[in-house]
This record gives structure tokens, sequence and C-alpha cells, in this order.
């Protein structure tokens, strides 16, 4: 388990969390899986709702891959003031370790002004990097 990563853009403050899932790797043949929890917090005085994202997924050899979609899980929240929304989700990497960045594209859903939200840059990492103990 790694630590929290951070980052709030206008009163809207992204949680990031990464899991190494050992059980779903496959080191051997180049297969490692991870898991991230992510919570968003509208901490402003409108209603948001997450209407795409973009990921940004890089590995230890530097390929980066761009992932785009509509929400994320299935879901566009509608977050009023003070709520939060929580969700899993996953990705595989070839190499032992990386990092993930991206963005939130938001619609302020009183005045429709639409804006990004950045999700703060977390780090993939398992037991089997050659660079890190554990």
């Amino acid at each position: 388990m790694s630590d929290d990563y951070t980052q709030t853009t206008r009163d809207i403050r992204i949680s990031v969390r990464s899991f190494f899932l050992a059980d779903q790797s496959r080191p051997d043949e180049g297969k490692f899986m991870w898991a991230y929890r992510i919570r968003i917090e509208n901490s402003g005085r409108e209603p948001v709702q997450l209407l795409r994202r973009t990921w940004h997924i890089t590995d230890a050899h530097g390929r980066t891959q761009t992932v785009k979609g509509a929400g994320v899980i299935g879901q566009q929240p509608v977050l009023e003031p003070g709520e939060t929304f929580e969700y899993t989700s996953g990705t595989p990497l070839e190499t032992p370790s990386g990092f993930m960045e991206g963005l939130y594209h938001m619609v302020a859903t009183d005045s429709g002004e639409q804006f990004d939200v950045a999700i703060p840059t977390f780090s993939l990492d398992s037991p089997h990097q050659n660079n890190r103990l554990h």
C-alpha cells in the first residue's frame, strides 16, 4: 500500500491511494497489476459533475499510454457542496513500476462552466522493482 497523493483544483480535492495486486500479477510474464482508490471531494459552493477523464499511464521504460473516456466506472457523478465520491479501478503495466496522472473534466452544474481538475501524479510501485527495497 502506498501513501495518499492529494491535489486540489477549484475547491475539488482529489485523493489517490494505489495498491499492488500480487495475486493478479505475473512478474515472470511481464504483467503487473495495480488498483487505485480515488476520493473526489467538493469543498466548493456549487454542485459539479464529472463528465470525462483523461489518464496518462507511464511505465518504467517511459512509455506513456493515454486513456480517455466518459465518467468513471460507468458513472458521471454529481457532487453537491460538501459531498464526496469514491471509487476503485485498476491498471496493468508491463514493468514492475510506473506512475499515473490525469485530469477530470468537470462542469459546474449551476453556471454550465466547464473546467479541468488535476489528478495528482501517483506512483505504481511493486516489490519486484530492482531499485527499491520493500
